[in-house]
């Protein structure tokens, strides 16, 4: 967004290189460990055991209610309307479009409501919640705009890339959850959050960029991470 004109940031209008850019370039291994992450490829190709889909599914469900929390924060710092129009946009779709869907997916997976509802954060769940939390209660505008990016850059990227190498055959499920994250409106919000967080970056102090870059590469592992926790069914020892 381009808060001073009012109006959405068009991404063409971003300089060539930008902190995003220069940022995934640095983060680049943990973005392909990602991409091909066992978790990410069995979705992919119908392969993925539906127990640690649904595991998935409903710590995805607790990260999205904390997630939420964190783009309403967006809202409280975010330097002008604009923006401030477009987290609370964001807050609004994830809970009430995303999160509905998660309950649909859920109830087709076999999953009550009341069990989504009684979900607790797994440990990597609970440890990426907690510092976005953080981020927004006591970081920069900046900083928290780099520390939301890599999840909606990330699951548009993951279903991009899968959807290009074909939806999987005879799974359902996972042909609905790449075209969910390979839609016009995920591109869109995915291109929109990251002209947002270079527009910050542009003006940025020395201080406020080495927050950013810290913020953006801590998640972007997070991301990665998360993955994992889905594929070891991930849970407290006790």
């Amino acid at each position: 967004m381009d808060g001073t004109k009012g109006r959405m940031m068009n991404p063409k209008e971003v300089d060539a290189v930008t902190f995003c850019d220069e940022i995934e370039v640095a983060s680049k291994p943990q973005r392909e460990a990602m991409m091909r992450h066992p978790f990410v490829l069995g979705i992919g190709d119908g392969t993925l055991s539906t127990e640690r889909f649904k595991h998935f599914m409903t710590q995805d469900y607790v990260y999205l209610i904390d997630y939420a929390r964190c783009l309403a924060m967006g809202t409280v710092k975010a330097p002008d309307l604009t923006t401030m129009s477009w987290f609370a946009g964001a807050v609004d779709h994830i809970l009430n479009t995303e999160m509905e869907l998660h309950r649909s997916y859920c109830t087709q997976l076999g999953i009550s409501a009341q069990e989504l509802e009684a979900t607790k954060h797994a440990p990597t769940t609970y440890s990426y919640t907690s510092y976005l939390l953080r981020v927004a209660q006591i970081g920069s505008f900046g900083e928290l705009i780099a520390a939301l990016v890599p999840c909606i850059w990330g699951y548009w990227k993951v279903g991009e890339m899968l959807a290009a190498d074909g939806e999987p055959q005879n799974a359902p499920h996972y042909t609905e959850w790449i075209r969910m994250y390979t839609g016009e409106d995920s591109r869109t919000v995915a291109l929109e959050a990251r002209a947002i967080c270079d527009r910050v970056a542009a003006t940025a102090g020395n201080q406020e960029l080495s927050a950013m870059r810290e913020a953006y590469i801590t998640c972007t592992r997070y991301e990665r991470d998360f993955w994992q926790m889905a594929w070891d069914l991930e849970d407290w020892a006790v």
